[in-house]
């Protein structure tokens, strides 16, 4: 229990790790202990690394972000991320712990449909816009939602290839029985396996264009395929663009 009589989190994720021990705990709220012990966790890195910079800003100015890399580290990136490894373990839906008007290149893949949208997602946004120096650059790679459409309606046949490249390993497989499935995980990707995060928003280039438009920034346009900088892995089925303050 802390000072303040509220339970700490610590104490509440020994609580969730209880219940979901009971084999009484019903599947639902099981579901919901889950997605709250991830948060839990998530809450734990952030807070470490708030104690350490409580004014929200490290004392570090690197000019090329990444921003959710995981284990995909590019050379010459400072990697922020929610969990290890990472060269700073952030949570980015509390902003971005640099100074404004600082970063020359920032740098995310398959990141953003991972949080909330619109809260999440538009601070995530705005403040890429204040880190960056003027004419600095922010580009983001998501999974392709109009790709994901352009097959419904139509056979699961025409999805053999995204199937494997993307759920092959996944405990869904034998899940996908029809083309709206396979619609339903590139959308909102909640099968409840603990190994994923799971999906919370859709984007294509029209609706990345228009995040980025709102948040000020001047230019957006579709960005050619790097492997030296973006993971290979990544590329098939995706949308990538470069916005420019």
């Amino acid at each position: 229990m802390s000072t303040s009589g509220i339970p700490s989190a610590d104490l509440l994720g020994e609580q969730i790790a209880s219940l979901l021990d009971d084999p009484a705990t019903t599947h639902g709220l099981a579901r919901g202990l889950r997605a709250a012990a991830r948060e839990i966790e998530l809450h734990r890195y952030h807070h470490t690394s708030r104690r350490a910079w409580p004014n929200g800003r490290i004392d570090d100015k690197p000019a090329k972000v990444q921003i959710g890399g995981g284990v995909h580290r590019i050379d010459g990136f400072f990697n922020i991320d929610a969990v290890p490894p990472a060269d700073l373990l952030w949570d980015v839906r509390e902003g971005i712990p640099l100074h404004d008007n600082t970063v020359q290149t920032l740098f995310s893949e398959h990141f953003l449909e991972h949080i909330d949208y619109p809260r999440s997602a538009k601070q995530y946004v705005i403040e890429a816009h204040r880190v960056l120096v003027p004419g600095g650059q922010i580009i983001t790679g998501v999974p392709d939602a109009a790709f994901a459409l352009s097959r419904y309606p139509g056979s699961l046949d025409t999805s053999a290839e995204m199937i494997e490249r993307w759920y092959a390993k996944r405990n869904c497989l034998g899940d996908i029985n029809t083309q709206l499935d396979l619609v339903n995980l590139v959308f909102r990707d909640q099968d409840d396996d603990p190994t994923y995060t799971q999906h919370l928003w859709a984007y294509d280039h029209e609706k990345l264009v228009q995040l980025f438009t709102e948040a000020g920034f001047t230019t957006i346009e579709p960005w050619t395929f790097d492997s030296a900088m973006a993971n290979p892995k990544r590329r098939w089925g995706s949308v990538y663009v470069i916005a420019t303050k």
